[in-house]
């Protein structure tokens, strides 16, 4: 099998062309990718319940909105933290981490983390949520937490990328805590350097262009 270059830590932005509705308008962050798979969480489908619904220990460090986001349709009454930690980026020649499961984790070089989070790219990564909130909290920038997961089986996203379902673009820390998740996909693609930034002023109704 082609070895898989490793796309963990990008955001996958959906395409104008996806016709699937769990995906519509959807930036995914990829938290794992290998030829194993893919796996990740949509950044930009807040839901009605609030974190203290749920978590309450973990409520006072949610970023607003202080929801839940559905972060795909696998494992629904499953939940994923994923927080960014300021100034614990490590050199370029880190390895990224595994997935939410710890399968296929990679040990990578740089300083370790807080306590109760494991990076997956650069000052992104995983929380624990059966750790105490309170050794996290004094380092977290931001956290999100996600019910459910998007993943996909070894070589399916490789041919959702051919056939044209997805940008890849980088991520940036910011895109965890965006207040406004309704204008993620937008402001994800305006940022771009390239034919890109003409692709964030597609209507909703294509029938209105």
């Amino acid at each position: 099998m082609t070895e898989v270059s490793s796309l963990t830590g990008r955001l996958l932005v959906a395409t104008p062309a996806l016709a699937d509705p769990n995906f519509d308008r959807a930036v995914v962050l990829l938290l794992d990718h290998d030829e194993e798979g893919s796996l990740g969480v949509v950044l930009n489908r807040p839901t009605p319940v609030s974190v203290g619904d749920i978590l309450a220990s973990w409520a006072a460090l949610a970023g607003e909105p202080g929801v839940v986001f559905q972060g795909g349709p696998v494992s629904l009454d499953s939940a994923l933290g994923v927080a960014v930690v300021p100034g614990d980026e490590p050199g370029k020649d880190t390895p990224a981490g595994g997935g939410p499961s710890g399968s296929g984790a990679r040990s990578g070089r740089g300083r370790a983390g807080p306590v109760g989070w494991r990076r997956v790219h650069g000052a992104i990564g995983l929380v624990d949520l059966e750790a105490p909130p309170e050794l996290l909290g004094p380092a977290v920038g931001s956290l999100r937490i996600f019910a459910g997961y998007s993943g996909w089986g070894p070589g399916q996203l490789e041919e959702e990328l051919v056939e044209g379902a997805w940008y890849v673009v980088e991520s940036e820390p910011g895109d965890i805590s965006s207040p406004d998740p309704s204008r993620l996909w937008r402001s994800v693609l305006r940022r771009q350097r390239n034919e890109l930034a003409m692709v964030a002023t597609y209507p909703d109704d294509p029938s209105l262009n």
